[in-house]
């Protein structure tokens, strides 16, 4: 079952729905990685035959593309190096 390019998909979207449910930066970039591995498994790219049947072969592409999603994400998105908040107006001064 779990070679079927469609049920990645369908694991990819609800983990983007748990993402807007609970807004932690977390499962976003699994659901980048789990619908990228039910691409690559609905194109047939070379890298689905080496997928073959294997369970642990597919969690090891879809680990490391959620990898490759959480580093260009947290790249994009992160907090840069030199960047601080500053408070100009505290709400309990008042």
């Amino acid at each position: 079952m779990w070679a079927q390019w469609w049920v990645w998909v369908v694991g990819g979207l609800i983990l983007g729905i748990l993402e807007v449910l609970a807004p932690a930066f977390i499962f976003l970039g699994f659901a980048i990685g789990a619908v990228l591995t039910g691409v690559i498994l609905w194109l047939g790219l070379p890298l689905s035959g080496w997928m073959g049947e294997s369970l642990p072969r597919h969690f090891l592409v879809f680990g490391v593309l959620s990898l490759i999603a959480w580093i260009v994400l947290r790249s994009i998105f992160g907090i840069r190096k030199g960047q601080v908040r500053i408070v100009h107006h505290d709400i309990n001064e008042d």
